[in-house]
């Protein structure tokens, strides 16, 4: 039984996303009061019947407005940062977000007298990497440090669970396409991390059980390529696709061109993140920040993905009595 945390208030920035879900649905079995910090809470409204009455309430915060964020975290215990986008779009850049708005929650926190804060980062974070979205979450990590030195940091591999970006994404590929690109070779290393693992551990750093200041990398249990995982997916949605190898350069040049889309299936910055394996680093599991160093069982990707890639499938949930 969870120990009782209702005098607590925890608020969560970007607490309506996909991990953010799951981390607001682990605090608020804890007992903690939930507050979720978006720029629409009229849309995060779904997210209350999680809680008790009162215990998750949406509250208005925009990254580009200190005043807005001071608001939201003003009586709260405990911060925890999950905003992050995967892509640039015309009003958001990676800048603005993993480094601007990461350095102006940081501040908010410390103006506001905590030292308990917990920012996502992510596996690969790097000053000096090729890539932006790499280097602005490194930004991000190192402005935040320097606002709150106590601060948390988690860096997840590649999230994984329902509602994902990985597996949806190629998934609903698969339905038309009768090839899927394997970019680089699809030699890439990953650590699917399932989602919920994620939670937990973040739910346990707001407990206080994680070591303040450090940063800890969450991979799930196996090491996986780029292709393994196509295979795994093609498996579960029992579809035939030819996996074609496709060169960096020609992905690159293909990803330029999906980039005009409204919501690219790949973008340039993404082709350079896939020339870095994207694991658990030996320093991390040499001291002990990781799940197994947490005393937690990861689950496996073959674990997680058929609750919910069987919706892909030809038929969906009736695949396998079609066959008969």
């Amino acid at each position: 039984m969870m120990a009782n945390q209702s005098s607590k208030i925890v608020t969560v920035f970007g607490g309506s996303g996909f991990l953010g879900r799951h981390v607001v649905r682990a605090l608020a079995k804890r007992g903690y009061r939930v507050r979720i910090a978006v720029r629409r809470p009229e849309l995060a409204g779904f997210m209350q019947p999680q809680g008790g009455v009162g215990q998750i309430f949406p509250v208005q915060a925009n990254l580009r407005h200190d005043w807005s964020i001071e608001r939201a975290i003003e009586g709260a215990d405990t911060v925890v940062n999950l905003v992050g986008i995967l892509y640039e779009t015309s009003k958001q850049s990676f800048e603005s977000v993993h480094k601007d708005g990461a350095e102006a929650i940081a501040k908010a926190t410390a103006k506001a007298g905590l030292k308990n804060l917990v920012q996502i980062s992510a596996i690969g974070a790097d000053l000096e990497s090729d890539s932006d979205y790499a280097r602005t979450k490194a930004e991000g990590e190192k402005a935040v440090q320097a606002a709150v030195p106590e601060a948390v940091i988690v860096r997840p591999s590649l999230l994984i669970g329902p509602d994902d970006d990985f597996f949806n994404k190629f998934a609903e590929m698969s339905r038309f396409s009768p090839a899927l690109p394997l970019i680089g070779g699809g030699e890439t290393k990953f650590q699917p991390a399932f989602v919920g693992d994620v939670a937990e551990v973040i739910a346990r750093a707001v407990d206080g059980e994680l070591e303040a200041g450090q940063t800890y990398e969450l991979g799930g249990p196996e090491e996986k390529s780029f292709k393994e995982l196509l295979e795994i997916m093609l498996s579960e949605t029992q579809r035939k696709r030819l996996l074609l190898p496709m060169p960096f350069g020609i992905a690159k040049a293909l990803a330029w061109w999906t980039e005009m889309l409204p919501s690219p299936v790949l973008t340039c910055d993404q082709v350079t993140l896939l020339k870095t394996d994207n694991v658990v680093s030996d320093a991390a599991k040499s001291a002990g920040r990781t799940f197994e160093g947490l005393g937690i069982k990861a689950q496996s990707v073959e674990a997680v993905v058929g609750s919910y890639l069987w919706s892909y499938r030809p038929a969906g949930q009736y695949e396998a009595n079609r066959a008969r």
